[in-house]
């Protein structure tokens, strides 16, 4: 019958609430009207308190718990008093009754009264007394758009209902009485009437004790209506549509202003420059927590695209993922921090990557040449590592348009040739602040954690670590050299190219920051680069952030070592290394490849010439120690006019020849094809790297002679339509062949 009831007159639905955003520690950080435009929020009971719930029952229904949705007596009371005085004197609604009127708004007759009282018995029915008052306090009218106790709460008092007082309580619940004529803010002076007269009602039925009621009564009341909080805009957009009404979040409130006002004042300051916003992503490593969300300098500002999420948006990385690259190279064994590698024009099959500043500093350790982010190492890194490495990692770390792209992606990625997110970054980086696990970043408080994924040994980010907290390197801001107020934290910048993207990511014990500033029409800026614009912005952050915690810092993990290896190729010493340093590394994992930067070479008694074993002569030599660059190296030297203690060229008059260490051909690239102008065709360079001992090769072309030339010169010439041979030899008739098209163009 019940059922029955419910599904003939069925009751209305329940209402839609306003959305809430909570920080970690309860207060307000965001409110959004509600689907129908009100300003009601949900209170569960345990949000208000004995106080509230004695207050309203007293006035309102104090037989709530015993009557079936009506109470009979009072019913007889208010008829009786209605007819006797002609007119309606009282009122016999129980909450019950109330909260069927609110949730069914109609004309004040007997007819709807009826119906009023039909839909109390349904309401008994389908819900527990508790449900019913949790209905009442959130549905309870305050005048305009605003309904409910908690609404109420916030909007005039700016507090959370179990902090009102028995005055303020008293006020609000006189209010539903007549949500039109008594206003807060408006018509206090009038309310506080009513509200005395209620308290003194409660000292005659003793509801509450002699000094209780004093104090109420005398009690001024201060409400005004208050704009309630709108901080972490972005942030609460992307939460809004969680299932929860009152979202729990881990944003620290506290921080998030700070953050919010420290980027809204550095990002006006480079207004000047055409620089217009900023984003900033604040972690708790320990937790993997949001603490902070800016998602740009101005929320309000639509000229500059001020609701545009920063921390959400594409960017490119320019050479923050150089960490990544390095950490993996140490964990698979291939790079030391002291490792030597070659700062010096390279081809990778047609890539020709260039630095930072256009300059190449010869050989160099991985440490500075992570600690100047040099492009030539990282993508001679990558080169060893593999670029599918890369990407399998950085797709572990949820990176999605790096897993859109993954087929087309090629070295350049390492130099900011990909996609990113400021979130994607920061959560990375936070990796390494947690000895390389990663876990992605929680926003929700009682969220269950996402799958962690060691991405990078204790050993390597420790390594990566130490090289990032060192202060002597050219990315320190020059308004920041010999600060007192410098923290200590690991850092990366990065600049994209075209600078339209600068990036900072840091990060200590406690936290990890990243910072993005740029223009998000992608308009590029001079001005615009990670070390000068978002380092000074990061530093700032983390002074006031963390600014007095304890100096607390990374310690070496067990399974690092530390060894001596030579300075001239960061290997293991050889008995003619003469300069030895020490290196971290991870035992039986790091590279124990021993040095070989010098040879023994047998010479004649002038050190004109060399020999090998096959034309060395009876007597008449002697042998001395030579360097021993790699080619591209001493090409590099060659065409710099470097000395170096050089090997003379091999005996002219050996008959002997060796296949190995035959020319490297590096302009043209084997097997690309190159287009020329009809009219005015541009010549092609040929050049080569050689061994030491070479100091001329023959270029050939189509098997026909070119010319002679020294073993670093760069020689052109206009080829012929079609497919080419182009051979070169060296003195020691040693060949290496390649082949290219060419294809003459109209432009």
């Amino acid at each position: 019958m019940l059922a029955l009831q419910h599904v003939v007159f069925p009751l209305p639905e329940s209402p839609s609430y306003s959305k809430i955003i909570y920080d970690r520690k309860g207060e307000v950080v965001h409110a959004f009207l509600s689907p129908d435009d009100k300003w009601r929020f949900k209170t569960e009971l345990k949000e208000i308190s004995p106080l509230l719930k004695k207050a309203l029952l007293e006035k309102e229904d104090k037989y709530f718990y015993y009557h079936p949705g009506i109470n009979p007596a009072s019913m007889l009371r208010a008829l009786v008093k209605n007819v006797f005085k002609l007119k309606r004197t009282s009122g016999a609604s129980t909450i019950t009754m109330q909260v069927a009127r609110m949730i069914e708004p109609k004309r004040r007759t007997y007819f709807n009264k009826a119906i009023e009282i039909f839909r109390a018995f349904q309401l008994e029915c389908k819900y527990s007394k508790d449900e019913i008052f949790q209905l009442y306090i959130n549905l309870v009218p305050y005048g305009g758009n605003i309904e409910g106790i908690k609404s109420a709460s916030l909007i005039f008092f700016n507090k959370s209902p179990d902090h009102l007082s028995l005055a303020e309580i008293t006020a609000l619940s006189v209010i539903p009485n007549r949500p039109s004529s008594l206003k807060l803010s408006v018509n206090n002076d009038t309310i506080v009437t009513a509200r005395n007269k209620w308290l003194k009602y409660f000292l005659e039925s003793r509801t509450f004790g002699n000094n209780e009621i004093n104090d109420a009564i005398n009690e001024p009341l201060t409400a005004r209506r208050n704009l309630l909080p709108r901080f972490a805009p972005h942030f609460s957009l992307r939460i809004k549509n969680s299932d929860a009404e009152n979202i729990s979040t881990t944003i620290d409130l506290e921080t998030q202003r700070k953050a919010e006002k420290i980027v809204a004042d550095y990002a006006q300051q480079l207004h000047i420059y055409g620089i217009q916003n900023a984003a900033v992503l604040v972690l708790d490593n320990a937790a993997h927590e949001v603490i902070a969300y800016v998602g740009s300098a101005d929320f309000g500002n639509t000229t500059d695209g001020g609701q545009v999420d920063g921390i959400r948006a594409i960017r490119q990385p320019g050479s923050t993922l150089k960490p990544l690259l390095y950490g993996l190279c140490f964990n698979h064994g291939i790079l030391t921090p002291k490792t030597v590698i070659a700062d010096v024009p390279t081809n990778f099959d047609g890539y020709y990557p260039e630095n930072y500043d256009s300059k190449f500093r010869g050989a160099v350790t991985v440490r500075h040449a992570l600690e100047n982010s040099l492009n030539i190492p990282a993508v001679k890194a990558l080169n060893l590592l593999g670029k599918e490495k890369l990407i399998w990692q950085l797709e572990k770390c949820r990176f999605g348009q790096i897993k859109r792209d993954e087929k087309k992606l090629g070295l350049s990625m390492i130099l900011g040739g990909c996609g990113v997110t400021l979130e994607e970054m920061t959560s990375l980086f936070s990796a390494i602040a947690n000895n390389g696990v990663y876990a992605p970043a929680n926003f929700l408080q009682h969220q269950k954690r996402g799958v962690q994924d060691t991405i990078l040994s204790a050993s390597s980010s420790f390594m990566l670590t130490e090289i990032l907290s060192q202060i002597a390197r050219p990315d320190l801001p020059t308004n920041w050299e010999g600060s007192t107020k410098l923290p200590r934290i690991a850092w990366k910048t990065g600049t994209s190219y075209g600078r339209r993207d600068a990036w900072s990511i840091g990060f200590n014990k406690r936290f990890t920051i990243g910072v993005w500033v740029g223009n998000f029409s992608g308009a590029g800026v001079p001005e615009l680069n990670g070390a000068a614009v978002a380092t000074p912005l990061l530093f700032q952050l983390f002074n006031t952030i963390d600014y007095n915690s304890p100096n607390e810092w990374y310690a070496m993990p067990r399974d690092c070592g530390i060894r001596s290896v030579c300075s001239e190729t960061g290997l293991t010493p050889n008995h003619f290394c003469e300069s030895i340093v020490n290196d971290y590394f991870i035992p039986l994992i790091s590279s124990n490849k021993i040095c070989q930067h010098k040879k023994d070479v047998a010479v004649d008694a002038k050190e004109q010439f060399s020999y090998c074993t096959h034309c060395l002569p009876e007597n008449g030599y002697q042998r001395k120690w030579y360097t021993s660059p790699t080619p591209e190296l001493q090409f590099w030297f060659e065409e710099n006019n470097i000395p170096y203690n050089k090997v003379p060229p091999h005996n002219p008059d050996c008959e002997r020849i060796s296949e190995a260490g035959a020319p490297k051909i590096v302009s043209p690239v084997n097997n690309n094809e190159y287009l020329l102008e009809k009219q005015n065709p541009e010549p092609l360079q040929l050049s080569c790297q050689t061994d030491a001992e070479v100091s001329h090769v023959f270029w050939f072309i189509n098997n026909k002679l070119l010319r002679k030339a020294k073993a670093n010169e760069k020689i052109f010439f206009t080829p012929a339509e079609g497919t080419v041979k182009i051979s070169c030899t060296d003195d020691k008739a040693r060949n290496t062949d390649v082949w290219i098209k060419v294809r003459y163009v109209k432009l």
